[in-house]
């Protein structure tokens, strides 16, 4: 029999919450079924839904809390504040080993603060990142930082690339996930210093078999790499600019189909491939961006998402969970950490100038 995985739910994070929390948790059990749930948040409304759910209910447990961090608290104050949070308290299970990992719709930025704070980051990581997985003309891509760190030096990109790419491997399946450094070209002499820093530093590590080198935002939506590493003020921009330019043209097809008649029935002939496409595109089937780098598993779902997309991101955390994830991490840094001094020990310098 496997070994049941129990997750912890901020039952109250979200714009739909619990009510969405509940569905794709009920969702998630059918495609996970070794998992258990903790529900943190208000007993009586969560309970409630439950009750409707017998099959769910066998398998979850509820711990109340009437304290919600809102939507637009800050990060510092919710860290404060919150202590005793539905958040708070279900990243709390984690740490306290009674969940194996937590998933969240609730406040990003009060979530990564609350998350450093208590899980703290795992040895060689500096900052953690939020990574998500993104479409592209080849299959999926992973991409981060989307917004923890505004500023990143170049011992951060090459710890990022690192992450990524156990992500890749983990989430994605791929054994030998490609690597680019999101720049303004593609030449070597393109970009600022910490990032042309970082190209010089993952040639010197184990990933270099697998470094491509710089790439543009064109390259992101080709899938030109597997993993794309920039830092969280670049990435950020991209997924919005990304999610924007879907949406737009999205608008474009929807106007273009009712522009006459004739254009209705060319959309009724085209129904099914627009419905492919609708279904290949759609924002809940990536829903879940991952905060890497912890001591702890902890997703982060999108506020506005319904049951399938918070479902989905249920399903991520226990994909990082059940392959080891965290431990992967660990190996990939000693190797890095390996490669580094070995790199310093060659050239006479101090390991960290190497990443310099």
């Amino acid at each position: 029999m496997s070994t049941r995985l129990r997750i912890a739910l901020d039952a109250m994070g979200g714009d739909h919450a619990p009510d969405m929390v509940v569905d794709g948790a009920d969702i998630a059990r059918e495609r996970c079924p070794n998992v258990d749930f903790l529900f943190v948040g208000d007993e009586q409304r969560i309970s409630a839904l439950l009750d409707s759910r017998p099959a769910l209910k066998a398998i979850s447990q509820v711990r109340h809390t009437a304290d919600v961090v809102a939507m637009d608290a800050k990060p510092s104050v919710a860290l404060r504040a919150g202590r005793g949070s539905s958040m708070r308290l279900a990243i709390d299970a984690v740490a306290a080993g009674e969940a194996a990992c937590v998933v969240s719709a609730g406040n990003t930025g009060a979530l990564m603060a609350m998350a450093k704070f208590v899980l703290k980051t795992l040895p060689g990581i500096d900052r953690p990142a939020i990574a998500s997985m993104l479409p592209t003309m080849r299959g999926d891509c992973v991409m981060l930082d989307l917004g923890a760190n505004l500023e990143c030096d170049a011992d951060n990109l090459v710890q990022f690339a690192v992450l990524g790419t156990v992500f890749a491997q983990t989430v994605l399946g791929l054994l030998e996930p490609t690597i680019g450094l999101l720049n303004v070209g593609s030449e070597e002499q393109k970009g600022h210093e910490s990032i042309r820093a970082a190209a010089t530093a993952l040639r010197a590590t184990p990933l270099a078999r697998n470094f491509h080198g710089f790439v543009e935002g064109t390259d992101i939506s080709a899938g030109t790499v597997d993993v794309v590493v920039t830092d969280g003020f670049t990435g950020n921009v991209a997924l919005k600019a990304t999610e924007g330019a879907a949406k737009l043209i999205g608008e474009f097809l929807r106007r273009t189909f009712q522009s006459s008649l004739l254009a209705k029935l060319g959309y009724l002939l085209a129904r099914g491939a627009f419905n492919k496409l609708r279904q290949r595109t759609d924002p809940r089937r990536y829903n879940g961006a991952m905060f890497l780098g912890l001591q702890g598993v902890c997703v982060k779902s999108h506020g506005g998402t319904d049951g399938l997309g918070f479902a989905n991101a249920i399903c991520v955390a226990v994909d990082l969970v059940q392959h080891g994830f965290n431990e992967k991490i660990r190996k990939e840094l000693a190797l890095l950490q390996e490669s580094l001094q070995a790199a310093a020990a060659a050239s006479g310098t101090d390991p960290q100038a190497v990443a310099q």
